[in-house]
């Protein structure tokens, strides 16, 4: 009891000294303000890419600060086709402010404010690219012109150009690679891991049909490949190389510009695995016994190919809504590849690759030839693992099981056990750092 006036007199004084407070950091900051730029925070999510957070500069420190002081409007242009007015102008919700430096690294005082955007897979504005589908202009993903002016309500204080972009986990990446076999040109991003007194492992994902292109951070960001450098994967490894190759049409082009399932040879797989050849030997550093290979989709089928083609140069697959058809992989290819650890990922719900068309029967034809080190995490739809958004109740399109491998959440195989490695369950990234020639 003897701090009981103590108490009253702090709680009446509170409200006191931190309103003016607030009120002064308005009155004193942004009245003088000179600048007008603003930095872009660009996150991959599970859905794709979206502004998360927006940077801007001040003249004097602040210790810190209130979203609901802002207003962030957003424009968004391409040449790709019309946008409709709901997807090239509005307004974006702020979530909340704080006092930073200029990475948005949370500062007790800084000369800068992040403003923390709301990001959902239903918004559409926040994204600063768009997948176009079959446009005769533009196929598949896209970056677009986005361009925002955030205000300050009490001094209307503006900032309307981009100075910088942070694009966290893909900033790790070089986007330069090129590779050329005969008339095949291939882009390609890349990751390298710490040193290490041992060599690290390869960890190569092969992109979907809308990721094509000549701009590597498209197929970074498009479906969140770039999470294979999170320190969360990449613990697992010990550290890991990463390789992202892109195609500039799509991996199941038959050479006229048409989709193969397997029926008829593709035109990229020759060049991609020399391409992979090349990358291990310019960097001497990788375990040659342990070269894993995945993708989505066109990637899947692709990553299949390669397996069939070169059996015993990879150590593991993890393959995604593979596209590849079963009926075109004989039994002397499904003999061929029984040894191979794979892992496949899918959704019952797929409408785009289906899976008794493709992985149910590769899969049962895999186990049916004694393949001891198969296994397929078959979901019934493909959710908001986050629960963000409704989690269960939330459904992607069921084409988007890619979801579960980058996040690392397949534990479970066909028959609904854990995959268990020597004794013990293990989720798919656990499970595929242990495979090795």
């Amino acid at each position: 009891m003897k701090n009981f006036p103590f108490i009253i007199l702090l709680t009446l004084l509170l409200p006191t000294l931190a309103v003016p407070y607030n009120q002064n950091i308005s009155s004193k900051v942004f009245q003088k303000i000179n600048k007008s730029e603003y930095t872009l925070v660009v996150e991959g999510f599970d859905w794709g890419a979206a502004v998360s957070k927006v940077i801007l500069p001040l003249d004097d420190s602040i210790f810190m600060a209130n979203g609901n002081n802002f207003s962030v409007d957003v424009k968004r242009a391409t040449t790709c086709r019309e946008l409709k007015p709901e997807e090239a102008n509005g307004k974006l919700k702020i979530l909340f402010a704080y006092a930073s430096d200029e990475r948005a690294n949370r500062v007790n005082k800084g000369n800068h404010i992040t403003l923390v955007l709301h990001v959902a897979p239903f918004e559409t504005l926040n994204s600063p690219m768009m997948y176009f589908g079959d446009n005769p202009i533009c196929n598949g993903n896209r970056w677009v012109d986005f361009q925002l002016r955030i205000t300050h309500k009490e001094t209307n204080q503006i900032w309307n150009k981009e100075k910088n972009r942070i694009i966290p986990l893909v900033d790790k990446f070089n986007l330069t690679g090129r590779f050329t076999n005969k008339n095949v040109h291939l882009t390609y991003a890349d990751y390298a891991p710490p040193l290490s007194e041992e060599k690290s492992p390869l960890i190569i994902w092969l992109h979907g049909a809308g990721e094509g292109g000549k701009d590597p951070s498209i197929a970074l960001l498009a479906n969140r490949a770039a999470n294979y450098a999170s320190q969360e994967i990449q613990t697992f490894f010990g550290g890991a190389f990463v390789l992202v190759p892109q195609t500039p049409t799509f991996w199941m082009d038959n050479g006229e510009g048409k989709y193969t399932t397997g029926e008829v040879n593709d035109m990229y797989n020759d060049s991609l695995m020399e391409l992979i050849k090349d990358y291990v030997k310019k960097n001497p550093r990788i375990d040659k016994n342990r070269i894993y290979i995945g993708g989505c989709s066109n990637g899947g089928y692709m990553t299949l190919k390669l397996i069939l083609l070169h059996p015993k140069y990879f150590a593991a697959g993890f393959p995604s809504a593979i596209a590849y058809q079963a009926k075109h992989i004989t039994n002397e290819q499904i003999k061929a590849i029984k040894d191979v650890p794979i892992w496949f990922i899918h959704s019952e719900d797929d409408p785009v690759c289906q899976v008794e068309e493709t992985v149910i029967p590769i899969y049962k034809r895999l186990k049916e030839a004694n393949a001891k080190n198969a296994h397929l995490s078959l979901f019934n739809h493909v959710v908001d693992i986050t629960n963000q958004f409704g989690g269960n109740d939330f459904h992607y399109h069921g084409h988007l099981s890619w979801i579960y491998s980058h996040a690392n959440k397949c534990q479970l195989d066909y028959d609904g056990t854990p995959v268990i490695l020597n004794g013990n369950p293990v989720s798919l990234m656990g499970w595929m750092a242990r495979q090795s020639n």
